[in-house]
């Protein structure tokens, strides 16, 4: 193995590329399920905002507005997810897992048409002499301005939680619904609201995929990123700069796997390929135990129904 043909710079700077889709989705995610929803219909969610993206953005030829559609996109199939848990009491884990499997059936249904199609070419931003710094510059300072954008939206999920009454009343829907609608809270509206969040930004995720990183569509593009989103947020214990960390710790694992791959390293892609179902079977064990969540410092209302009349 040639360990000297890895472009370490190079590698450092991908990573930031890697995980950008699944922070997106995670930080999406986290609010939802400190509203106290759990929806794994993550992967669904993102891979319509992949096609939908992508589709708007080759037919207008604005990246801008592929964007913007994917996160419509995204946000109108997570309000599905949203009727049928909030007003018909659905179970949730039931109803994300047949959001996923529509999100991917649709996806393959709307994208036969843009297979093999180019997609359109995303300037990264360059500031001067910022940009120019070596290491740092490289790493840093020369990405696409979704890269960033996805930090400031943590930034500012963190700052809601933390500094405001917006993310206070959050919070409190997702510890004790109950307490919250004898205070006067819509709860059923501000859990609407946090699903419609987490699906704009699960959409952001997977047209991040389809417009900057492959950039094309292929049916099944995110290839299980949306699960490595639900994984991040338990394993982050539901903070925000935490799913930070997670995603660019896993970005780094999946760029690095592929760079040991190419300096000869004999490893299975399979492994990498069967890692998002393993670490899924893993948080869903977790989340059926209390006493696992209780340690995780999972929202208390997590994954339970609320009837006003209950």
């Amino acid at each position: 193995m040639d360990m000297s043909s890895i472009n370490w710079v190079l590698l450092l700077a991908s990573l930031m590329v890697a995980a950008t889709p699944i922070l997106l989705a995670g930080i999406g995610e986290l609010v939802v399920e400190r509203s106290g929803v759990l929806n794994l219909g993550v992967e669904g969610m993102m891979i319509t905002g992949a096609i939908s993206g992508f589709a708007v953005a080759t037919g207008t030829g604005s990246v801008t507005l592929g964007f913007i559609a994917a996160a419509v996109a995204g946000a109108a199939l997570s309000m599905l997810f949203g009727v049928l848990t909030q007003f018909l009491l659905s179970n949730q884990v039931a109803t994300g897992l047949a959001l996923t499997l529509f999100g991917l059936g649709l996806s393959a249904l709307l994208g036969q048409g843009y297979v093999g199609i180019k997609g359109l070419s995303v300037p990264d931003i360059h500031i001067p002499l910022i940009s120019d710094i070596p290491i740092l510059g490289p790493i840093l300072f020369r990405h696409d301005a979704m890269v960033y954008i996805s930090i400031l939206i943590v930034a500012g999920v963190w700052a809601m939680l933390k500094y405001t009454r917006a993310g206070l009343i959050l919070r409190a829907v997702g510890e004790n619904h109950d307490a919250a609608h004898a205070l006067g809270y819509k709860v059923i509206r501000i859990r609407l609201m946090a699903i419609a969040f987490g699906g704009a930004c699960a959409g952001l995720g997977g047209a991040y995929l389809s417009l900057v990183r492959v950039p094309q569509w292929t049916e099944g593009m995110t290839a299980g990123a949306g699960w490595i989103a639900l994984a991040l947020v338990v394993f982050a214990s539901w903070r925000p700069w935490r799913v930070l960390i997670g995603a660019y710790l896993f970005g780094g694992l999946t760029v690095l796997q592929l760079n040991l791959q190419a300096a000869g390293m004999k490893i299975p892609v399979e492994y990498l390929a069967m890692s998002p179902y393993l670490i899924t079977i893993i948080v869903l064990v977790i989340m059926s135990s209390g006493r696992g969540r209780a340690a995780l410092d999972a929202p208390a209302a997590l994954g339970r129904s609320f009837h006003a009349s209950a």
